[in-house]
């Protein structure tokens, strides 16, 4: 039996269900195996949040936030205060009106999610689209921890035609550093 080629956003939804159902299933853990708030119960929200790619300052705010609320509130039943999780985290997440800012003006563009959701793939796309768009694109690797990440991020760079904008700028860079004087070497 063949098995079937699974697309782009396919493999995309696949990740960040796995991502959300992990952070799902242990806050659940949480809420139903805690019978108090204490320091114990915030450090193992935030270890679920920072596993789960929350990151840790955005972690860092969501607790802090918690705890406010759960205070100012009285909460002292762990499940009371599951909602204000919820909450809390959205507040954090929202991005407001400036959330696609970065096409009105120069941007750098930071990509970053788990192993294998098509980071680089969604970054070879979104050059092509912002090409199209008329807009200058060069791309840059920073995978530096996976053999041939900088080949698939310049075929992606051929692919969406920015290929030759990234070739000026790296001769750019060659020509002004060799064009810089070499310190004169002294023996004694």
């Amino acid at each position: 039996m063949a098995e079937e080629k699974v697309g782009f956003f396919k493999r995309l939804v696949n990740g960040l269900t796995k991502t959300r159902d992990s952070i799902v299933a242990g806050i659940d853990s949480i809420f139903s195996g805690y019978s108090n708030i204490d320091d114990d119960f915030y450090e193992e929200i935030e270890e679920i949040l920072v596993m789960g790619d929350i990151g840790i300052n955005t972690t860092t705010k969501i607790i802090d936030h918690l705890k406010e609320r759960v205070a100012e509130e009285h909460i002292t039943d762990p499940a009371e205060c599951k909602q204000l999780l919820i909450e809390s985290i959205k507040k954090q997440m929202d991005v407001g009106d400036t959330a696609y800012e970065f096409e009105n003006r120069k941007s750098v563009v930071l990509v970053i999610g788990v192993n294998g959701v098509g980071k680089t793939t969604s970054v070879g796309k979104l050059a092509g689209l912002l090409k199209d768009q008329g807009k200058k694109v060069v791309l840059a690797a920073a995978d530096t921890f996976r053999a041939a990440a900088g080949e698939q991020l310049t075929e992606w760079a051929h692919r969406a035609g920015v290929a030759d904008r990234m070739e000026q700028i790296r001769r750019r860079s060659y020509t002004m550093q060799s064009q810089r004087q070499k310190p004169e070497m002294r023996m004694c």
